[in-house]
């Protein structure tokens, strides 16, 4: 009887050890299974981190359009938006979605593809007075003198601060339509040149154009 008992007690010492083992397997596996979602919850803080933003960003317009359907009404939003750094870049964009978010978040990607170098005298204005049109939209700017001010509103403002200028004068002469002046803006600040910039097309020196 004594023998039996041994055998038994040798038969089940080897079961516990195994048990041991695939627990400790099992917890290895456990600590294996958390260290990528550590690195995923790691890569996803650094992704919602903010970085810094390159242009400053004005919404101009928002419209809505409603399309009336047989299950009801469906609204989709349109956005214009003007970006800018303030020192002789700016662009814009226009963005269209089923949200009001969406549409200013695709208008600003725009905006900023379309961003443009502006010629700026001093720092504070243009080099020159130009006329700018799209479609029936014509909108006149002058240099101006300093401390002056930006004589503008609406969308031609929020352009021409985005640009960074500082003193001038202007005068909408057609339509009054938000996103036509805005770009007839833009179109203007586009054309101008200054005195180095002429010298340098027409093969002469600044002194000879003045």
């Amino acid at each position: 009887m004594e023998e039996k008992i041994e055998k038994v007690a040798e038969v089940e010492l080897p079961n516990d050890d195994n048990n041991e083992g695939t627990s400790t397997s099992g917890t290895q596996n456990k600590k294996n299974d958390r260290k990528p979602r550590q690195q995923k919850e790691r890569r996803q803080r650094q992704s919602h981190t903010k970085q810094p933003k390159l242009y400053e960003e004005e919404v101009i317009s928002i419209g809505r359009v409603t399309k009336v359907t047989k299950g009801g009404r469906h609204f989709r939003f349109s956005a214009v938006v003007v970006v800018g750094n303030k020192k002789g870049k700016v662009g814009l964009g226009t963005g269209k979605a089923n949200e009001v978010p969406d549409a200013i978040k695709k208008a600003v990607q725009a905006a900023t593809k379309n961003v443009v170098n502006v010629s700026i005298v001093e720092d504070r204005t243009i080099p020159h007075e130009a006329i700018g049109v799209e479609g029936a939209s014509k909108v006149m700017l002058k240099p101006a003198a300093k401390g002056t001010g930006v004589k503008a509103g609406g969308p031609v403002r929020s352009v021409l601060e985005m640009a960074g200028v500082k003193d001038i004068l202007s005068k909408s002469l057609g339509s009054n339509t938000k996103i036509n002046m805005a770009y007839a803006t833009l179109n203007a600040l586009k054309a101008q040149k200054t005195v180095e910039e002429v010298a340098r097309l027409r093969g002469k020196k600044v002194e000879e154009i003045r």
